[in-house]
C-alpha cells in the first residue's frame, strides 16, 4: 500500500532506480485513502531489502508467468484454468518480453497446480530464474 498522493509512485521508482532494481511489470489499484501497487522487479531481494531498510509495507506473492504467442494463447490460458476451476486473482502484462513474445503474470490460487495445467496445455510458463538478473 502507498499513500494516494501526487508523485508517490515516482518517488518509490526513482527509491528503486538508484538500487539499479529495475520494474518489469506493473499493476496499481487506487483507491481514496491508499493505493496498491503490485511489482514485478528484476531483483526481488535487493528490492525486499530497500523496503526493510525504509520502512516500506509490502507483501511477496507468487505469481505464475506465462508466455503469450499470440492472442489465442490468452483465451486457451483462460479456458484451461477455468476447466481446472483454479481461480485467477489478478492479472497484469509485464513490460519485458521473453523470446520475443508478451508475458502474462497471474496470481493464481495455486500457482503449482496452475504451472502444471498450462504446461500440461502446450502453453510454456517462464520461470524466475529466466526473466531476473
Amino acid at each position: 500500500m502507498m499513500p494516494n498522493r501526487v508523485g508517490a509512485f515516482s518517488s518509490l521508482s526513482n527509491l528503486l532506480s538508484r538500487r539499479k532494481i529495475d520494474v518489469i511489470g506493473l499493476s496499481v489499484q487506487d483507491s481514496r485513502d491508499a493505493t496498491v501497487a503490485r511489482l514485478i522487479v528484476n531483483d526481488p531481494d535487493s528490492a525486499e531489502e530497500l523496503f526493510m531498510e525504509q520502512g516500506i509495507a509490502y507483501t511477496l506473492s507468487e505469481l505464475l508467468v506465462v508466455k503469450m504467442k499470440d492472442c489465442g494463447d490468452l483465451k486457451k490460458c483462460l479456458n484451461k484454468l477455468y476447466e481446472a476451476e483454479t481461480n485467477l486473482d489478478y492479472a497484469f502484462s509485464l513490460m519485458v518480453q521473453h523470446q520475443g513474445h508478451a508475458l502474462l503474470a497471474m496470481f493464481l490460487e495455486d500457482c503449482e497446480f496452475g504451472a502444471s495445467v498450462l504446461n500440461r496445455a502446450g502453453l510454456t510458463v517462464v520461470y524466475e530464474d529466466e526473466l531476473l538478473r
